[in-house]
């Protein structure tokens, strides 16, 4: 998503954060097969793991999920009265590469990919 934005020069519109529902790799970067599946897109994954903090729920705008299991356990932690909306990334859920193999990094990227593009189309009429 940071790439999309900054190749259509919106820099300045759009702030772009990750976080994970649980601390299982708090501080640790994104996952080497993740970064070379990223790398041969031309995406540089950085930054490091961190879970999503109940101030989260009032920095950012929109919250989004991969899953609906995810979703579900946002809207848990969303305190009450946040002003966040939170919502899937797409109709599809991305299924978690994390215990397969390289490919399916690339086939997440491929969901990711098109479904952040919708998004950046979709906030731009906003």
């Amino acid at each position: 998503m940071r790439q999309l934005i900054t190749a259509n020069g919106l820099d300045a519109r759009f702030e772009v954060d990750s976080a994970g529902i649980g601390g299982w790799h708090e501080g640790e970067p994104p996952d080497r097969r993740a970064r070379k599946a990223a790398a041969r897109r031309g995406v540089l994954l950085r930054g490091r793991a961190r879970t999503i903090t109940a101030a989260d729920f009032d920095r950012f705008d929109l919250i989004l999920s991969v899953d609906e299991s995810n979703l579900d356990a946002l809207r848990r932690l969303a305190p009450a009265g946040s002003r966040a909306e939170l919502r899937k990334l797409a109709p599809e859920d991305v299924p978690d590469p994390y215990y397969g193999g390289a490919d399916g990094f690339a086939a997440a990227l491929d969901l990711i990919e098109a479904a952040c593009t919708r998004l950046l189309d979709e906030l731009r009429q906003d």
